[in-house]
């Protein structure tokens, strides 16, 4: 008998240790020497008792404190920059002459007026509190005039209404303001002690309560008389400054004062001279300037002239008389600046920043071989010949160019045309739901002889309500049938959506980011990681000691080639504002924004039409791009701006590196600007793909079991084995493909994956990736002021039909 012997395929158990753990001399010596992964890469992390941690805590606070008395002693001394305070009135009543006779105490300091166009503004030195002032103002009504002085305030002064505490216009400034995002800000009342005694606690009661929506926990000041200024000014002076993150990490500069000298070329271009302080960061000669609605220049050099508004002025003794003294005041001060005029910097052409805004594309890239003229020749001549050849009977027209004559040769005929694809290309801009439509014939009556409804029909645009009428149309049929487009009849629909696929799964389908882009992708940068470079950029910014004018100095700027526009703007009174940009902020690429709707604005916007952006410290025009704001590779396009949700716009535009708030207008017929909708800025992404979707619909004309004959959806046969391979839907969940059709006129046997309802629609998905337009310009025509009459017909009133 033969002993059993096991098999390789035994099962061999684990041997039993005996109960014992290893120790840590045992493990060390299996080890040799090697160490986990954790304890390489780990810090060391030394272990603080308790009283330590309590001290490292209270050194971090102490930091901070210290870090914040800095800056808030800094701002408005003798060696940073003026204390920077925006005036806005939010109600036609309030005096903004009174309030600035009120503030311009000449008791307490000196105050040096000036006065450009409709801009009033006057600098106030106050020795006594170790401070000085730059009060600008600004009315509601010139919303670009607002905007822009509110990204270089230090503080805006809010005036209040003691009855209504704000208008329509000034709500409307706020909602602006509020989106761009506030720096510190005061409020103060103007009028209370004008009203009776009685009524003064009433109206402080009525405007506490209207501030609880927009200010509810800040403190109201009175400003009637000199000691409520002064007390006014004392809380100007020491509060706390709030940060905006997207001037924080550039130099900016407001203008104080302008020059222009023309070139001997040509006299519409020169060179601008803008003398103001530093702010924010030191200011390098060779970074660019980008002054605010006007572009991007470089600079020639950087002069630094005497401060015209010292805190302390110089005091010069004479030599005649050593008790006689004499003070040099601002205007003394700017007749010596010629004298004293010192260069800071001058410009580096090897390391100045180049203006280059799009990227050159080279003609030879991708480059394939092109054929000659014989060989297109002799191709012409195969594909217009035609060969009789002997086939088996069933034999098709492809088997047919496979099977050799006599003389080893295979046929060249084919009986179905390639070209009809390549020859007709859709637009990319065309919009698929529109349609030529037959104008229809109206009769014009006159129902009333009313003098009032004449005078109203003279304001109405008819033209204009025609469009906004045909939008609210498409809007509401987009919101019943969303995606949903009727199969065109006079064209073959493997034609009209030649450029369109089909998809499995949206979510999870495969689609390269670099396939089939336009000819507007060359001229456009792009990062190979633009996440690492903004926080390198970032690093450096905090890091790196940069050479140029310290924060606090009064310098003048040398710009070169601004057109004269730019000083006659100026002139007219309007704000100059210069930033300076950071690596890389000049180039093109595709800008994505998260937005949301404004809940003020009703019109319909419809995608691709062109808006007025305020992005950061940027304003431009564009023509945008709406999508959803989802955490997928692939984002579904909107044709509206719809309300409620968050949507992310995508453009082409200057690079901006994030956080920046974005404001988007939308100029109207009579050339006012009217807010659309507010976000921040996303990213700088050109590979994120925005995707239309088109729903071709069918309805069941006979149901069987798990097959339903569906018409309308095709009107002829070439057109259904075209979109064959693509799956079917149906609005009741069920989802199938087409298996034959039938007949000639477009009508398909479906398999489905459970019987068909009488009443379901069956839809097919078709998809395909879209870009913006390239229609940037970075000038904005100024908008008409708002007054209150145009801000209460933002929002019309809506009859019962």
């Amino acid at each position: 008998m033969a002993a059993h012997r096991s098999g390789p395929l035994k099962q061999q158990n684990k041997a039993h240790k005996g109960g014992r753990h290893r120790g840590r001399g045992s493990a060390q010596r299996d080890g040799k020497g090697r160490l986990a992964p954790k304890t390489l890469s780990k810090k060391v992390r030394k272990e603080l008792s308790r009283v330590d941690q309590r001290h490292r805590a209270s050194q971090l606070r102490k930091q901070k404190k210290e870090a914040v008395l800095a800056e808030k002693r800094q701002l408005g001394s003798k060696d940073g920059p003026p204390h920077q305070v925006l005036v806005v009135p939010l109600h036609n009543r309030i005096s903004l002459p009174e309030a600035f006779r009120l503030l311009q105490d000449r008791d307490s300091g000196v105050v040096h007026l000036n006065e450009l166009g409709s801009t009033h503004s006057f600098m106030l030195l106050c020795p006594r509190l170790k401070h000085r002032w730059f009060f600008t103002s600004a009315r509601p009504g010139d919303l670009h005039t607002v905007l822009d002085m509110a990204k270089v305030a230090d503080t805006i002064l809010f005036l209040l209404d003691p009855l209504e505490g704000w208008d329509s216009t000034g709500n409307y400034c706020l909602s602006c303001l509020f989106a761009q995002g506030l720096p510190t800000y005061t409020l103060a009342v103007q009028g209370v002690s004008g009203l009776p005694l009685k009524k003064q606690i009433d109206a402080r009661k009525k405007l506490s309560k209207a501030m609880e929506k927009r200010f509810p926990d800040d403190k109201l000041f009175l400003l009637d008389t000199q000691q409520e200024a002064g007390m006014l000014l004392r809380q100007l002076a020491n509060q706390k400054q709030r940060h905006l993150a997207f001037r924080d990490r550039r130099a900016y500069l407001f203008a104080h004062a302008a020059d222009f000298v023309p070139n001997e070329e040509n006299n519409l271009v020169g060179t601008l001279k803008i003398s103001g302080y530093v702010r924010g960061q030191t200011l390098n000669v060779n970074s660019l300037l980008h002054i605010t609605g006007h572009g991007d220049f470089q600079m020639k050099q950087i002069d630094a002239p005497l401060d015209p508004f010292p805190l302390n002025p110089r005091i010069i003794k004479s030599q005649k008389d050593p008790g006689m003294e004499m003070e040099i005041c601002a205007a003394d001060a700017v007749a010596d600046m010629e004298e004293d005029l010192k260069v800071l910097m001058k410009a580096d052409p090897d390391r100045q920043e180049s203006l280059q805004t799009e990227a050159i594309p080279d003609p030879m890239e991708g480059e394939q071989t092109w054929p000659t003229e014989e060989e297109l020749s002799e191709t012409n001549v195969k594909e217009s010949s035609k060969v009789v050849k002997k086939v088996p009977k069933g034999t098709s027209s492809y088997q047919a160019e496979w099977i050799l004559d006599e003389d080893g040769e295979s046929g060249g005929g084919d009986d179905y045309d390639h070209t009809e694809h390549e020859d007709f290309m859709e637009e990319e801009s065309q919009d698929e739901s529109s349609e030529e439509e037959e104008e229809e014939e109206y009769e014009t009556m006159t129902i009333g002889e009313s003098v009032h409804d004449d005078l109203y029909d003279e304001k109405v645009d008819e033209e204009a309500e025609e469009k906004m009428l045909e939008k609210y149309k498409q809007e509401r049929l987009e919101e019943m049938f969303p995606d949903e487009i009727d199969t065109p009849r006079d064209m073959a629909a493997r034609i009209r959506f030649q450029k369109y696929r089909g998809l499995k799964s949206f979510r999870t389908s495969p689609w390269d980011p670099k396939e089939n882009l336009p000819p507007d992708y060359a001229r456009i940068f792009q990062f190979q990681n633009f996440t690492n470079t903004r926080k390198s950029i970032f690093k450096e910014i905090e890091e790196k000691e940069v050479e140029g004018a310290e924060v606090g100095w009064y310098v003048t700027l040398h710009i070169s080639e601004v057109p004269v526009s730019v000083v006659e703007y100026f002139r007219q009174g309007a704000p100059l504002i210069a930033f300076s940009l950071l690596p890389h902020e000049q180039k093109m690429s595709v800008l994505n924004m998260v937005v949301r709707r404004d809940p003020g604005n009703i019109e319909p916007v419809k995608a691709k039409e062109e808006l007025i952006f305020h992005c950061g410290f940027r304003r431009f025009r564009a023509s945008p791009l709406f999508s959803q704001h989802t955490a997928a590779d692939k984002h579904k396009f909107q044709r509206f701006l719809t309300a409620d949700v968050a949507l992310v716009v995508t453009v082409y535009a200057p690079i901006t590196f994030p956080p920046a708030s974005v404001l988007l207008f939308k100029q109207k017929s009579n050339g006012m600007h009217s807010l659309i909708a507010t976000g921040h800025l996303l990213s700088v992404d050109p590979d994120r793909m925005v995707i239309k979707r088109v729903v071709l619909s069918g309805h069941p004309f006979k149901i069987f079991t798990k097959m339903a004959v569906v018409r309308y959806m095709f009107f002829s046969r070439e057109d259904v084995l075209w979109f064959k391979p693509v799956e079917l839907r149906t609005k009741w969940g069920r989802r199938g493909h087409i298996k034959e059709p039938l007949g000639t006129h477009g009508h398909m046997k479906c398999s489905f994956d459970g019987k068909l309802k009488s009443q379901d629609t069956v839809l097919m998905n078709l998809y395909k990736r879209v870009f913006p337009k390239w229609t940037y310009d970075p000038y904005v025509p100024e908008p008409v002021p708002w007054v209150k009459s145009e801000i209460s017909s933002i929002v019309p009133e809506v009859g019962m039909e």
